[in-house]
């Protein structure tokens, strides 16, 4: 999570997605202002321009603020980690799933080893 948003459709989609993430567990943290440019560009997808006539001010300036606000929440992200332990546990629980879908399958008491090894390390990390 150390880029902001990129010029290439695939780069800029994932960012897009990394940036949703940084607002959805910091974005309290900004002030009513920068939550509302930032929820237009990130969340509902308005070009800098479209913010800018909204907000009656210039693209560059909304540019200015999304960038300022990415920061911001990037430095929140790079002391807390919220929102990489949320995608670790993410991850995890989705590794515990597919185990138990093969175990129900398989009926092999190894595989659910794997998954009280999984589990005890989610708990860890909580």
């Amino acid at each position: 999570m150390n880029t902001l948003y990129k010029d290439t459709k695939g780069e800029k989609m994932e960012t897009k997605i990394e940036l949703a993430y940084l607002y959805d567990f910091y974005g309290e943290l900004l002030n009513e202002h920068q939550r509302r440019i930032y929820e237009d560009f990130v969340l509902n997808d308005l070009s800098l321009s479209e913010i800018a006539s909204e907000e009656g001010t210039t693209r560059q300036a909304v540019n200015d603020m999304v960038q300022r606000c990415s920061k911001k929440l990037m430095d929140y992200e790079n002391k807390l980690h919220l929102v990489e332990k949320f995608l670790h546990v993410k991850d995890n629980v989705g590794q515990i799933h597919k185990l138990a879908k093969q175990f129900k399958e398989s009926k092999d008491e190894n595989i659910l080893n794997d998954i009280e090894t999984i589990s005890n390390q989610i708990i860890e990390e909580l």
